[in-house]
């Protein structure tokens, strides 16, 4: 089905409660360019969100939230007046475009009246049902505390469960002075666990897993193994841990696992590839497009095409369809993710990477699912091509200087590699390096290309959007571990 339903959709839930037409929105456009200005949006959006939490089996909290609203921005050069309103009223989107266009102000007006905007059909990526169709909040309560009970028969040494589902739908449409008019029904669910084991003798450790997407509740829930494979997995960290030894420190060559470790290549090198760092000449990517960033065996994608993935989109934030991006091809740096003013400033072309956390947020180039293709590599022949060194199977979190594309990650999952196998666990290990390094060290690409389950949540400028990433196993050559010894 084609993006005329989603259209419809939205009109329904944005515009008609408010007598809204499409009309006022072509002349609130012409209204926030009547003092000058290269370019106006208006972003509607109205979003659902519905949260439980289980702890130690108990529902400790179940929260129900709406809000809606709308967001104008006006742009002239480089500069951009934004207001929003949380009233969808001629009145209100009127009020919130006089405001918008008063930072941009060049007195170089268009007439009113002159802007018109046209919906174009767009593949839909995603159901319109609601994603809370045909589950009752019993069925949601049952689940998260099967989940606790799974969690404690796995092992005696779990002694703390913490189990939780998010489930969103989000209504948007976009209409611009550049003829856009765009709408999007986006599901969200996320449910996870998060363990904690004791050894009884003081230490402690935690394990977290979990999962999503956009699809419905009902599809998450009734898919069999799915949920129970959360726990396991949670369980499973946090055991291993507890034996876990001190990780070592020093340079190494470094195994990372395929599916969740590819948030290193998010953060060290994604964010790097956004256009604004790079129009900014703040990247360590800027102006380097044609030239070899990376070794010959990776090539890395942005795609919002996936389905059912976390970032995927059927249009982004300012009404521009979703596409599949190639930034690095067999090593050569391709393009960047654009949003409209990035494009435009830079001569582009808007890529489909303009993203905002809401209505009350200006959009900026962001990822939505970026990943390595898979290569020719085995995994098992990849961990036996080292003789010593380390196997990062999962990873906390990090920190990232886009500037340089200097980098810290924590593993929260990480084993030896002695002789070409995999022996023991180790706890406390960090990878230390820069991004364009790294890349240029990736010497073996597996096979096993994998997606992260659907936790990722990308945070830049203080927003927060959600995110698919995922890669194959890789061997990089020579890292620096921080640990304890080697």
């Amino acid at each position: 089905m084609m993006q005329d339903t989603n259209l419809k959709l939205a009109q329904q839930r944005l515009l008609e409660p408010g007598n809204v037409t499409v009309s006022d929105l072509e002349n609130a456009l012409a209204q926030a360019l009547s003092s000058g200005g290269d370019f106006a949006d208006l972003y509607f959006q109205q979003s659902r969100l519905e949260a439980w939490t289980l702890e130690d089996q108990k529902v400790k909290s179940g929260t129900h939230n709406i809000d809606q609203g709308v967001g104008v921005r006006v742009n002239s050069g480089e500069k951009t007046g934004f207001a929003y309103s949380e009233s969808i009223t001629r009145q209100g989107i009127l009020e919130a475009a006089r405001q918008a266009r008063t930072i941009t102000r060049t007195n170089r007006g268009q007439e009113s009246g002159g802007i018109q905007v046209q919906a174009e059909p767009v593949p839909r990526m995603y159901d319109t049902e609601d994603v809370l169709a045909a589950v009752e909040n019993q069925h949601i309560i049952d689940t998260l505390r099967r989940m606790d009970a799974r969690a404690r028969a796995a092992d005696s040494r779990v002694h703390k469960v913490i189990c939780s589902l998010v489930t969103a739908q989000e209504t948007m449409l976009v209409a611009a002075s550049d003829g856009t008019l765009a709408a999007d029904v986006r599901p969200m669910v996320k449910i996870s666990i998060q363990v904690v084991a004791t050894d009884g003798k003081g230490r402690t450790e935690t394990g977290f897993a979990g999962g999503g997407g956009r699809r419905s509740l009902r599809e998450i829930l009734d898919t069999p193994g799915l949920v129970d494979s959360f726990v396991d997995q949670a369980v499973k960290t946090a055991v291993i841990n507890l034996k876990a030894k001190p990780a070592p420190a020093g340079s190494m060559p470094v195994v990372v696992g395929s599916g969740w470790p590819g948030v290193l290549l998010h953060e060290a090198i994604g964010h790097g590839l956004e256009g604004d760092f790079n129009r900014k000449g703040s990247s360590a990517f800027s102006g380097r497009i044609g030239q070899r960033v990376a070794s010959d065996a990776c090539t890395v994608i942005d795609s919002g095409l996936l389905p059912g993935r976390r970032g995927s989109l059927s249009v982004d934030d300012e009404g521009t369809p979703a596409a599949e991006n190639v930034l690095i091809e067999n090593g050569i740096l391709r393009g960047y993710m654009q949003d409209k003013l990035n494009a435009r400033l830079m001569g582009m072309s808007a890529t489909g990477n303009g993203r905002r956390e809401s209505f009350a947020h200006l959009p900026m180039p962001r990822m939505t699912n970026t990943y390595m293709l898979a290569g020719e590599h085995d995994p098992g022949e990849i961990i036996a091509s080292v003789d010593k060194g380390l196997y990062a199977v999962n990873f906390a979190g990090g920190q990232v200087d886009i500037t340089n594309g200097k980098f810290v990650f924590s593993a929260n999952e990480a084993y030896l590699i002695e002789n070409g196998k995999v022996t023991t666990p180790v706890k406390g290990a960090t990878l230390i390096g820069d991004g364009p390094t790294v890349l240029t060290r990736v010497s073996m690409v597996g096979n096993d290309l994998a997606f992260d389950q659907g936790l990722g949540v990308c945070g830049k400028d203080g927003q927060s959007v959600p995110v698919g990433i995922g890669q194959p196993t890789l061997r990089v050559d020579e890292l620096t571990v921080g640990g304890t010894h080697f």
